[in-house]
């Protein structure tokens, strides 16, 4: 008995610490998080009534403003032509990479840590990408042309301008966003399946899973159809998660203004897309674990943990970039870009500078080495609020304050944000309530995919040791 008591305080703590080690029966997983949608405090609706009047404020009213008005009214001016709609588009896209990295590369890698927040992430896709096309739609201000944007034939044979960077804007945000949310719903069918299976009849909920489930009963064909199309899409996803990013870098690149003209920002970008979205990932964590009922057993510790790893890695890697392309740069002998340089450090907009990078690598680099302080939800809560503060700033400096340098000093001009202020705040408030309603029209927990791994996690001893194994389930 002496030597079986430190075997079973090991096992208990092992299953405490991993999900993949602590099944609990299917139906009362699926109880648990049945009963986390239905669960609705007078908390949620009146945060989810003041986001509302917001969006109506910001993306209804001021929007309105602007198209009535022009774009007198916004900050953009020369030779700042390019403001925070466009910083607002780069971030939103940005954020959406998180969701392709963790559900598509983590999946083609089995990283089994990833289960049970792959749909978390997938949303912040899909949500993120609807606030970057308004952020296009806002920054053309006159909106009700944009379907000259699509290479639509008629009588006057019009085309898109494919010089035009928007052309390619809205062919990459189209594209990921039409890939992205058929990512989303694949391994969304099963669950949608359950929800139907416990609502009561006669509801609008009850048709509303039953259209979405498109009849998905579980059987072994089912299922093999749809890990297939799953392990098509992984792979498939991945090519257009960096090829969208790249694609908006080579807006900037391919010009020959100060700063802009650098063969690295492809993955320069690529790179703070995912430093930025990471960050996301862990705040929507953090708040589903802390305010939704019953998901502090699906979301844990070590999954804070795991990204915790990533977002250090992430981050030295954007600080390689960074530094990269500011030291090719400023030996680059252009006389302009090294006046930009110093701008950017010394001109009235340095705070914004040196912020992104205590945001993007100080602040993470003291605190995400450390295991407990990674594995503490409210602190990687900070730490990612703060990646994305410094995010945003990296993307202002490069669109705006750049703009502020050219070969002309006589147009030199500060940029001075309008009317884009608000409506930068109204996608975020957008964001925040479609997240906010989809946490309580689907499930927010993959339940078969936990499932799944619990059912390939096991304990076994070999002599006096117990180890974790991993079984393949075809």
């Amino acid at each position: 008995m002496a030597d079986h008591k430190p075997h079973t305080s090991h096992e208990e703590h092992l299953r405490e610490q991993h999900l993949m080690l602590d099944p609990m029966p299917r139906g009362k997983m699926n109880e648990m998080v049945m009963e986390s949608m239905h669960t609705t405090s007078w908390k949620f609706w009146l945060v989810f009534g003041l986001l509302s009047a917001l969006v109506a404020y910001a993306l209804f009213y001021k929007w309105g403003v602007m198209i009535l008005e022009g774009l007198g009214v916004a900050g953009v001016n020369r030779p700042s032509y390019w403001g925070i709609f466009l910083v607002n588009t780069v971030f939103w896209i940005g954020i959406s990479h998180a969701g392709t990295f963790i559900s598509a590369i983590l999946r083609v890698f089995k990283a089994e840590f990833r289960r049970p927040f792959t749909r978390a992430a997938e949303l912040m896709t899909t949500f993120g990408l609807i606030q970057a096309g308004f952020s296009i739609f806002m920054h053309m201000g006159r909106v009700w042309l944009s379907y000259w944007l699509m290479p639509i034939p008629n009588e006057r044979q019009l085309w898109p301008n494919f010089h035009s960077p928007l052309s390619w804007d809205l062919l990459a945000i189209t594209t990921y966003l039409l890939s992205s949310t058929m990512y989303l719903f694949l391994p969304l069918i099963p669950d949608l399946a359950m929800a139907r299976d416990r609502t009561p009849d006669g509801t609008w909920q009850k048709v509303f899973y039953r259209v979405l489930a498109l009849g998905f009963r579980g059987t072994e064909g089912e299922w093999t159809h749809l890990r297939n199309a799953l392990n098509i899409f992984a792979f498939a996803i991945i090519p257009v998660m960096f090829s969208v990013h790249t694609i908006v870098s080579w807006d900037f690149a391919m010009a020959t203004r100060p700063g802009w003209n650098s063969t690295i920002f492809g993955p320069y970008f690529v790179i703070g897309a995912l430093h930025s979205g990471m960050g996301a990932v862990v705040m929507v964590l953090a708040v589903v674990r802390g305010t939704m009922k019953n998901m502090k057993y699906f979301i844990r510790p070590e999954h804070f943990e795991a990204i915790g790893k990533l977002m250090l890695i992430i981050s030295m890697s954007w600080a390689y970039f960074f530094f990269n392309d500011y030291i090719v740069q400023w030996y680059g002998g252009d006389k302009w870009t090294k006046e930009l340089l110093h701008w950017h450090e010394a001109g009235p907009m340095g705070w914004m500078w040196f912020g992104m990078l205590i945001c993007n690598v100080a602040i993470p680099w003291a605190i995400l080495w450390n295991k407990k302080w990674r594995s503490t939800p409210w602190l990687i809560f900070i730490v990612g609020l703060l990646i994305n503060v410094g995010m945003w700033f990296e993307r202002y400096i490069i669109v705006p304050i750049s703009l502020t340098i050219n070969r002309m000093p006589f147009t030199w001009r500060l940029y001075q944000p309008g009317i884009e202020v608000w409506l930068g705040i109204g996608t975020l408030a957008f964001f925040i309530l479609l997240y906010m309603a989809a946490s309580r029209l689907i499930p927010l927990i993959p339940v078969w995919e936990v499932q799944e791994g619990q059912m390939a996690h096991s304990l076994r001893k070999y002599g006096r040791e117990t180890v974790v194994t991993v079984s393949e389930l075809e």
